[in-house]
């Protein structure tokens, strides 16, 4: 369930500011959403792990609190975030 070495240096390069940036909203908000999907996918064949939703619930919470943020410092970033990882809002 967890992210590989490789998928997350792809995550991390693609939505990197710069070069060295690993922990821009940015990058958080990509990498959280590609667990929740994991997670997702997980739940749904696995109804009855609590501890698992508990943990996807807890990322979804995190990653709205991210999206916020970015929303409140700079719209522009966050509009174009919101568009590449095609989250509804």
């Amino acid at each position: 369930m967890a992210l590989t070495k490789d998928k997350k240096a792809k995550i991390i390069k693609e939505f990197a500011r710069d070069e060295k940036d690993t922990g821009s909203p940015e990058v958080q908000i990509a990498i959280l959403t590609n667990e929740i999907n994991a997670l997702t996918e997980h739940l749904k064949n696995n109804k009855q792990d609590k501890a698992s939703k508990r943990g996807l619930l807890m990322k979804v919470g995190k990653r709205r609190s991210l999206l916020n943020y970015l929303l409140k410092t700079d719209v522009k970033r966050y509009r174009d975030v919101v568009a590449k990882l095609g989250l509804r809002k």
